[in-house]
């Protein structure tokens, strides 16, 4: 078969129930573009808790484009998607998610704009099927993205996304412990197109997304690409330094024009709280500065692969 070659890039969880289905819908899809594209399958299994690798060995066996990665335990969904970046051998890459929920029927759509001139593109949800707690944490995070990675308002980034090889070529090079992949991508390019998508229901199990881990990414995400917090912190210490003259200002004047006002305490108190609160606030910021720095030179692995299984194919070569 000639033609180009797609990579396709799943990071896995606990979805031993819905990563075969999604690979036999995506075998279908494939079939209808065979004529101009070849493809190839990563699976990264991220720990899972249940039979999800042995549903990836079980892929990889019947399939001839299938290749399986095992992590040693959870390291994440980026660290996961960065390891198949290293692992694809395509002209274009496009991830997805392994619940079902994304809607493959349109990856031609995804593909034919990438190549009509952009280096990424991602589909936009006109209404994503999620939990209340996951659309509030989605956007929360476009929101962190504008403001901290200066990413265009109007650009929509999730998961499912098609990129040029040269893109993530680029994002691999990155080697340290906490990858956050919209700031890779942002530090890449800025030459992105959305294409408007139907997003599924899920069909099983629940997301691996839990409060802790949405905030684990939201700090790579402020720690990692932008030193804006930083900045805020300086501002607000400024600004407490301007509240505090100010106020010691008043209060002198006070005493001057009117000797028997008494100065309170609870006023006192008030101020002393708000000043501590902020100080531990920003010591916090710039603590977690310095506990990534301290992590990235101790030289903390983004994951860690345990097994490889290749598909029939490879087997073949090999042999």
């Amino acid at each position: 078969m000639s033609g180009k070659l797609l990579s396709f890039v799943i990071p896995c969880y606990n979805s031993e129930k819905t990563i075969e289905a999604v690979t036999e819908e995506l075998a279908d899809v494939m079939r209808t573009m065979m004529s101009d594209y070849t493809y190839e399958i990563i699976m990264v299994n991220d720990g899972s808790k249940d039979g999800t690798f042995d549903k990836i060995k079980k892929i990889c066996k019947s399939s001839s484009c299938a290749k399986g990665i095992n992590f040693s335990k959870n390291f994440g969904q980026h660290a996961a998607l960065m390891a198949g970046f290293r692992a694809v051998s395509g002209d274009m890459v496009i991830c997805l998610d392994d619940d079902g929920q994304m809607p493959l029927e349109s990856i031609p759509e995804l593909v034919h704009t990438t190549e009509f001139g952009y280096d990424a593109v991602f589909g936009r949800y006109a209404r994503k099927k999620h939990s209340f707690f996951e659309n509030i944490g989605s956007r929360l995070n476009q929101y962190m993205c504008h403001v901290l990675l200066e990413k265009p308002d109007d650009l929509d980034m999730n998961s499912f996304w098609c990129a040029k090889r040269f893109v993530t070529d680029e994002m691999i090079k990155y080697e340290g412990a906490y990858p956050y992949l919209a700031g890779l991508i942002l530090r890449v390019t800025r030459n992105f197109a959305n294409v408007d998508v139907v997003h599924r229901s899920r069909s099983e199990g629940k997301t691996g997304y839990t409060l802790t881990k949405l905030v684990s990414l939201w700090m790579n995400g402020f720690t990692a690409f932008s030193v804006k917090p930083l900045r805020a912190a300086t501002w607000c210490g400024f600004l407490c330094s301007v509240i505090g003259f100010v106020f010691g200002l008043v209060t002198i004047i006070r005493k001057l024009i009117n000797p028997d006002v008494l100065l309170g305490y609870s006023s006192l108190l008030s101020v002393l709280l708000f000043i501590g609160g902020m100080l531990m606030l920003m010591l916090g910021i710039i603590g977690e500065y310095v506990g990534r720095i301290y992590i990235c030179l101790n030289r903390s692995p983004q994951y860690v692969i345990k097994d490889v299984v290749s598909s029939k194919a490879d087997d073949a070569d090999e042999d």
